[in-house]
């Protein structure tokens, strides 16, 4: 039987079939062992073939070729992946300038990483209702950066509901990732989207202004005007995965732009002569903060090790 993978609680799955139902299921034992180098070799998002038993729960026995998915680095394993979800059409990133900062190191990765998988991402600048006069300038200046580099971006407080009735449309008979930092109010988000949803709310940690969890597993919810949102837990850092250093110049777009200019065809753009990447930061057409996070990743092969700090 086939069926739609909807959520994911760690050891059990629920998988929704064609006739509506949702069935609990579980892969099977030696599933693991099929070369899938994943902390979770089945995905919310994942279509999959489903054998019930008579107590009325499943086995996964296969998984269909995915279109997409985006995929992180396991923070436990760092020779394992962990994909956070498959399928999907777009992700909506929410970054916030303060109450807690989400780094442009962080956006500049998840950006990355959604390029190397072909996600389209938009970026969803929230708590604008907090900022003060100087935060407000700089999310602006941040949105221009992006919005330049080609990526669609909007500003809203998913507290206050401003700006967000524009994201509907956005949403309509589409499957999209609903992703960021832990704090930065996806719950929130979702509760406007979806109000009998009811997701648990935190307020953030007053000492370190760092979100903390609510959400400890991922799901899909279906929206009334069609299509689905993924809500996932909260991320702290992205660590990348199985990008080889000539590859990750192509996942920033402007980099690559420029990096058509080289003098040498397999330039890495941190010290060879004739480099026109350096020479585009030089001349603040490419923003320093990108480069420093091509940079990032570049040393992420070199240590193979997940970078918490990001």
């Amino acid at each position: 039987m086939r069926g739609l993978v909807v959520k994911n609680t760690g050891s059990w799955y629920t998988v929704k079939t064609i006739d509506g139902k949702t069935i609990e299921s579980k892969i099977k034992g030696n599933f693991r062992l099929k070369g899938i180098r994943s902390t979770n070799p089945v995905a919310v998002g994942d279509y999959v073939e489903i054998d019930v038993n008579q107590e009325g729960t499943a086995f996964i026995t296969s998984i269909e070729d995915r279109r997409n998915y985006i995929i992180r680095k396991s923070q436990n394993l760092s020779k394992q992946s962990h994909i956070i979800a498959a399928n999907v059409d777009q992700t909506f990133l929410l970054v916030t300038v303060n109450h807690p900062e989400t780094s442009t190191t962080f956006i500049d990765r998840f950006l990355a990483s959604a390029e190397a998988y072909r996600v389209p991402v938009v970026l969803i600048f929230n708590k604008t209702d907090l900022l003060n006069e100087e935060e407000s300038h700089y999310q602006q200046m941040m949105m221009t950066l992006y919005q330049t580099i080609g990526y669609q971006c909007f500003q809203v407080s998913a507290k206050s509901g401003e700006g967000v009735e524009q994201l509907r449309a956005l949403l309509k008979d589409k499957v999209t990732l609903l992703s960021g930092n832990s704090g930065v109010g996806k719950s929130t988000m979702i509760n406007l989207f979806l109000p009998n949803a009811d997701l648990k709310t935190q307020d953030i940690s007053d000492a370190h202004d760092k979100g903390m969890h609510t959400t400890t597993f991922s799901e899909m919810l279906e929206l009334p005007e069609g299509g689905y949102v993924i809500d996932t837990p909260g991320i702290k850092g992205f660590g990348t995965f199985d990008m080889e250093p000539e590859e990750i110049t192509s996942y920033f777009k402007e980099i690559f732009e420029f990096s058509k200019q080289c003098r040498f065809s397999n330039c890495t753009h941190t010290h060879e002569p004739g480099c026109a990447v350096r020479k585009a930061v030089e001349d603040h057409y490419i923003a320093q903060s990108r480069y420093v996070s091509y940079l990032s990743m570049l040393e992420d092969k070199d240590e193979n090790k997940y970078r918490e700090a990001f």
